[in-house]
This record gives C-alpha cells, structure tokens and sequence, in this order.
C-alpha cells in the first residue's frame, strides 16, 4: 500500500481509519528514518485538517497550526502533537466548540497532545513571557483555516525574535547550559538522554533558532546528518520500548541496534556519540559567535567614535604564524599552512596555553591546506604536542576543535579506533579517547614530581590506545605506543620507556590493591617489570592521572596510600649507590672559546643553527631551523648565570636545553677557569637576534649597565598574563645522594620568560656556586637541576639545602 492509499483510508475513515494507518505506517518494514517521519507527518496533517474541516463548518478567522517537533515535521512513533488554534478574537464560544471537536478525537486515540487557543497578540505576548513557548513558535507551519492569520503570526513571531535576539539569545544560552547540567554530555553518557542531554535533540532546536534570529549561524556541515541520526535512534527506541522516551536505557540498547541494523550495541552508540560531538561542537561555535557579536554591538560603535570612525582590528602575536583575535585564535596573515605543518599544533599549543579557543575558520583552513607531518617528526612537533598536552583544561576544548575537522586522526593515525569509543563499565565517566585527554589533563597536574614530564604527558594520551584492538589493551597498547613514539620523533630509549608504561600502567593499581606487599615476590616482580627508578616515577604519576580521570570511584585516600607504599618498596630495591658520571670532555670548538674569553677578558659567543634533516617528502630547499646552538664562554665570575638567561629572556629566546659548566683552561695556557654555556635557544616568534646585539647586551648585563631585571617587568606590564589554564606551582627539592661532589636542587616548573633568569638571581643572592647545571624544556614544563656548592666548593650541609630550596620556591611562586 502506498503513502497516498494510506492517507486516503485515515481521510474515509476517520478516527479509526487514522489510527489502523498509522499503525500500518509504522510496522512498515521498507519504510524508516525521515521518509517515515515526513509520512507520518503526512497522515498526521491529513487528519488534522479533516477534523478542522468538518468542525469549523462556516467559522472564519481560525486556523489550525502544528508548533515545535511537529512543526518541524519531526514526528517519532510515540511524539506528541504541538497544536495551537489560532483565532482572530470574534466568535469565542465557537472557538471553544471547535477546539474540544479537534482535541478528543487525539485524546480518544491515546496520542499525547500538547495543545493551546490563542489569539496572534496573545500568542506574541506568550511568546514574549515564555522562551519555551517562542522557540515552539519559530517553527509553526500552517494546517488548515485562515492562511492568511498563521502567515501573520508567524511573520510576527519572527520579527519580534530577531529584534529581541540581543536579550532572548542569552536566555536561550543560559537554558541550554542548565540543561546541559542536570542532563550531562551526551557524547559520554552509558544512558544518555537524546533530547535534553548536552550534544542533544533541545541543542539541535536552538541552533534552528539562533540561525532565525540572524544574528549568527552554526556551522552547517554535518549538522544536518547528526540531528537525522539522533532522531533515528529515537524512532527504534520509541518502537522497542511503545512509549515516549528519549532515554537510551543499556537494556533497550541491543534491541534498538538491531532495528537499525546495526552491528551491536557499542556501534550504536558510537553512532550517537559522533552525532552528539558534531551538534555539541556547533553549539560550542555558534554561541561564542553570538558572544562575539553582542560584545561587537556594544564595543565597536564606541570605539570606532573615538578613533574617527575607523576599523578596529586587534591582533596579538602567540606563535610563529599564530595570533589572537576577537578572544580566538586564528592564523597569521603572513601564516602558510601549506608550507609549515607544524603550525596546527603550534596553533593548538598556543590556544590552549593562552585559555583561547581555537577559530572554526582557522581550523578549516588548516585542516584544507595544510601538508602531513614527515616520519619522524620535526622536534618542534613533538615539542608542541606536549605542550598542548600539558595545558591542563583548556587542552580539552582545543582538542575537540581539533578533533572535529579530522585533524587528529591525521596526526595520530591510531586514534581512530578509540575515537567515540563506549566504555561499558559503571566506574567510568567517558568514552575511551575522552578519558585519555583527560588522563592528560590530570597527569598536567603532575608533572612537577617526574623528571620527564613529556614522556608522562605522552603516555597518558596513550596508555588505553589499545581498547580499539582485541585482547588484552595493555598487551596491543604496547606496541602500538611503540609505533606512535617512533612517528612522532622519541628516541628508541624514550619509545622503549613510553611502551613501558602503556603496557604496566595498571601494574602498580592493581598489585597494590590485590596483593600481599609485605610479600618480598611481590615487590621484586614489580621491581622486575618496571626496571628503573625513573620509570617508576613516571608509572606512580600515570597511575593517579589514570584513575583520576576514570571517575569517582577509581581513586581514593586509600588507593593512593596503598600505591604509595608499593612504590616506595619498590624504589628501595631499585636503589643503588651509582658512581658521578664523569665530566663531558670539551670539543676543540668550546676549548677554543674558553680560551678567546680568557684572553679577552670578555664573553665570547658562537650561533650554529640546528635544522631537522629533510626528507623525500620536503618540498625543495633548506629545512626550517628548528634552533640554534648557543656557546657562550665567559670567564669565571659572579653572575653569569643571571645575566645569560636575563639577556635570552630580554630578545625573546625560548630555552630548550642549557648547560653550564666550569672549564679548566689547559696547562699551557694559564692555571684557570672559563664558564662554559651551551644552549640551545629558539625565537618565539620572528627571526633570531644578530649574534653581535646579544654579546653586546651580555657585557652590559655583566658590568651592571643593562638593567635587565626592569626590562623584563616592563614588557610583562604591556602584556599583561593571559587567562586560561592556572599551572600547578613550582616545585623545589634536593635530590639526596645525587652527586658526590655537589647539592643537586631540582627546580620544575611552568615554563615562562625569564624563568631561568629569575632561578639564577635567586642563587647568587644566595651566595651559592652554580658548578654545573642541566636545564630542559618539555613541552611548556621546565625540569631543571642545579649542582651547586659553598663558595670554597663544598657541598652544602644539609640544613642550608632544604633552607635554599624552600626560599627558590617561594621566590618562583611570587
């Protein structure tokens, strides 16, 4: 039977004809999805306007108009009708006649009816008072009557909520969120609710709106597919269970799969899940346009008077290629994502350390034009995956914008298996890839307490990146964080480390929670599988960062003693006394320096640039210099350390690796001593100083002429700190044991200019001796240890170390 035979039989028999179609509708096996809606719409309409025909006999200035869900022709097989019947004020007794004619025949087939009689002013002032009632309003679409009155009203409706989109529109937003709290994420949800939960079928509905206020629109591509498949799944939930419910109970799961021919019941909501994200992520970029535009409203006019009407463009530097405009981090005018594949995660890394989203045309745009990372990746890759990784909160929203436009599967080619992945277990809150980027988030919080903080970041990304294989996760985990640690440029020990973790990260947890410790096999076999005490400093960190970002019920005071002691016995056999490493002997370039500074009595200075190799897949011409080696030799005096970074820090060079020892001239030269710094340095954006400008300034700095400290002040004062993520605080400590001949003070913390100019100023003023020291940058994590001694070159007494390390970290926390 046709669609058009079966409204013929719902039209001949009226009531009773309806319902027997509308059964026959349904049952219809060929038929689901939108054609089956528009049809049931169809049928639904045909009815309706039967009964309004036969009732309204002679009764003019009346129409009847299906509002909201209905309105949109979006009926499910248990929706309720949205009706309003709309009269012009005349005849009110007849209006009322007419009303119980139209809604007891629907109640007498047991349809839920959500229904109301208005006049249009009534209708606007309703509209007006309740933001429910306008929303069901915008999509009103004529039945049967007066034409001409719906078109009013309608036309009415419109233009109220376009002119009223700068109050209501905040409104709306702030429904939304509400909603979104007592509902949840729907991308993450076991049971989630299709309509109100946030990513839902009610988001959906307020992007149609936004749209018709014209004020701004949600990005379209996808969108469209998202809401079709969220309304699927809610049409086979509504036939499995025969009521109206938008919830995705786990029960009704396997059922509604099935319906929708679909594989299992991980693969449905897999299907939800990536629908949710899309609507989700619209929303996120609808309404931070919205924001934009209302602030534009009220900004601009005012600005544009003081400024004799001209535009304002504000644009703020963050990165090579990448600035920050309008509260969004977009791309640099000069920026060629075509040439520099580097630069969406260069892009990233700064939006997420700035607390900035990430703008939907600079992600297109990066996600069109720009080419794929080489194998390996350049360095400056790897560093700004970690640092993004390291941002805490913010990396989740970058990472979504990310995400969204494919990005991230083409980064990391793994990541699809676990992308939208379900998680069928109660103590879990996410789905497999959100739980990584939350363990990452968490592990941000920890990386003062790792000495290696970018392999701790890097393995929490990846530690469940084997649940998209069968078997054992940790076992496939293993070699596929191998595979990804080689891509993305780790050396083959650092790959061997983060495989490590990923296949143990649930070691610790586990054997603290299920075995005997005071069981000597028991410790010795942990001791076995982890191998070294720095891998088991990484592995106590990514334990907690895991089990924190699992839920509630995963981490508690006494899991986290229990795994404390295990690791502390642990550590105690992985102890040993182990001879200093000797001293690095000097290349004839640096002997060579050290001996030009000696006998000029001045520093000296030598820039090599150092560029990642290129390969078969560069385009022609030199490779990018990712840095430039810096030695600088300067005779043994007070205050070199201070100055060097103080100057680096003034021409906005980033640190990435420093060291600095003393250097015995040789024999035959004279019986002394030259400091030796060898760094390795970057712009943070633009080209690099003039290697005569830098020895200029370091003399200056030297003599007391460059007031370097009030440089530094004032260009914080003209780039005030920027919000987003609060980093966890610096962390000073004396690493017992660690040297023979020197204190060792461990110094970690958020990277930031004139970081290492602010260490060394502390340590002169404390009158130590800096006699060697080994800085790097992880990401935008600064681990650095400093071997320091008295003045006569004593290792200092206990006391004066902790007393030492306690006040450097008040002065960084200052």
């Amino acid at each position: 039977m046709t669609g058009t035979d079966v409204r013929k039989d719902a039209q001949d028999s009226g009531p009773s004809g309806y319902a027997a179609a509308r059964l026959r509708l349904l049952t219809e096996g060929a038929r689901s999805g939108p054609p089956r809606r528009a049809a049931l719409a169809e049928l639904t309409d045909d009815w309706l306007t039967g009964l309004f025909t036969a009732a309204a006999e002679g009764l003019r200035g009346v129409s009847l108009v299906a509002v909201g869900g209905y309105g949109r022709g979006e009926l499910s097989p248990r929706s309720d009708l949205d009706l309003l019947l709309l009269h012009d004020g005349g005849d009110t007794k007849a209006v009322a006649a007419l009303a119980d004619r139209i809604w007891y025949p629907v109640w007498d087939l047991g349809l839920a009816l959500d229904h109301s009689v208005r006049t249009p002013s009534e209708a606007r002032k309703t509209a007006g008072d309740d933001l429910k009632v306008q929303l069901g309003l915008l999509d009103a679409r004529h039945l049967a009557g007066d034409l001409g009155l719906t078109s009013a009203m309608r036309t009415a409706v419109l233009a109220d909520w376009r002119n009223q989109a700068p109050k209501r529109l905040p409104e709306l937003q702030e429904l939304c969120a509400e909603r979104a709290a007592r509902h949840g994420e729907l991308q993450y949800l076991l049971e989630p609710d299709l309509k109100e939960a946030r990513g839902g079928l009610r988001d959906a509905t307020a992007l149609r709106a936004v749209a018709a206020s014209w004020l701004a629109d949600a990005p379209r591509e996808g969108l469209a597919d998202a809401r079709r498949r969220l309304l699927d799944v809610r049409d086979a939930l509504h036939l499995a269970t025969g009521r109206a419910t938008d919830r995705l109970a786990l029960q009704e799961q396997d059922q509604v799969a099935a319906d929708l021919g679909l594989l299992d019941a991980d693969t449905l909501l897999r299907q939800v899940y990536e629908a949710a994200r899309v609507i989700s992520y619209a929303s996120d970029v609808t309404w931070r346009e919205v924001g934009r535009v209302l602030r534009s409203r009220a900004v601009r006019p005012r600005l544009r008077a003081m400024l004799g009407g001209k535009p304002v463009t504000e644009r703020s530097p963050l990165a090579e290629g990448v600035v920050e405009q309008d509260g969004e981090v977009v791309l640099a005018r000069a920026a060629r994502p075509e040439r520099d594949p580097v630069l969406p995660l260069r892009a990233a890394a700064a939006a997420a350390q700035a607390g900035l989203p990430l703008s939907l045309h600079a992600v297109r745009r990066l996600s069109a034009t720009v080419r794929p990372l080489p194998t390996p990746w350049p360095a400056e890759a790897r560093e700004q995956l970690v640092t993004l990784l390291g941002s805490g909160r913010p990396t989740v929203d970058v990472w979504e914008a990310l995400e969204a436009e494919g990005l991230i599967t083409r980064l990391l080619p793994d990541w699809e298996r676990v992308r939208c992945r379900p998680q069928r277990n109660a103590v879990h809150v996410w789905t497999v890839d959100r739980h990584l980027i939350e363990t990452a988030v968490r592990a941000s919080e920890l990386t003062r307490r790792v000495g290696r903080p970018d392999l701790l970041l890097v393995a929490a990304l990846l530690h469940d990146i084997g649940k998209g294989w069968p078997g054992d996760h940790s076992v496939a985990g293993e070699i596929i964080a191998k595979d990804v640690a080689a891509r993305i440029g780790f050396d083959r020990a650092d790959a061997a480390v983060l495989s490590a973790l990923v296949r143990h990260h649930l070691l610790l947890i586990e054997t603290a929670t299920r075995r005997d410790l005071e069981d000597p096999a028991t410790v010795r076999a942990v001791a076995d599988a982890v191998g070294t005490p720095s891998t088991l400093e990484l592995l106590h960190a990514l334990t907690e960062a895991d089990a924190l970002a699992t839920g509630p019920a995963a981490w508690s005071s006494w899991r986290g003693n229990l795994v404390t002691d295990l690791v502390k016995r642990v550590a105690a056999v992985l102890a040993g006394d182990a001879p200093d490493e000797p001293e690095p002997a000097a290349t004839a370039e640096q002997e060579r320096l050290a001996i030009e500074a000696f006998r000029t009595g001045g520093p000296v200075l030598a820039l090599r640039a150092q560029a990642e190799p290129a390969t078969d897949e560069e385009p022609p011409g030199a490779p990018e210099p990712l840095g430039v080696e810096l030695l600088i030799a300067v005779p043994d005096q007070p205050g070199v350390l201070p100055a060097a970074a103080g100057v680096l820090a003034v021409h906005r060079l980033t640190v990435r690796t420093a060291e600095l020892r003393a250097l015995r001239l040789p024999d035959d030269v004279d019986d002394g001593s030259v400091l030796l710094l060898n760094w390795r340095v970057a712009a943070e954006y633009g080209s690099l100083p003039q290697a005569a400008r830098l020895r200029a300034d370091l003399v200056r700095a030297l003599d007391g002429s460059l007031d370097v400290a009030g440089r530094l002040a004032e260009r914080d004062a003209a780039y005030p700190r920027r919000r987003g993520w609060v980093a966890p605080p610096p962390r000073v400590t004396v690493a017992p044991a660690a040297s023979r001949h020197a204190t060792v003070i461990e110094v970690r913390a958020q990277d930031a200019p004139g970081l290492l100019f602010r260490i060394g100023t502390a340590l002169e003023k404390a009158g130590v001796r800096v006699r060697s020291m080994h800085v790097s940058t992880l990401g935008s994590n600064a681990v650095d240890a400093f071997y320091v001694t008295t003045g006569t070159g004593a290792q200092l007494p206990a006391e004066d170390a902790g007393s030492l390390a306690r006040a450097l970290e008040e002065t960084l926390r200052a």
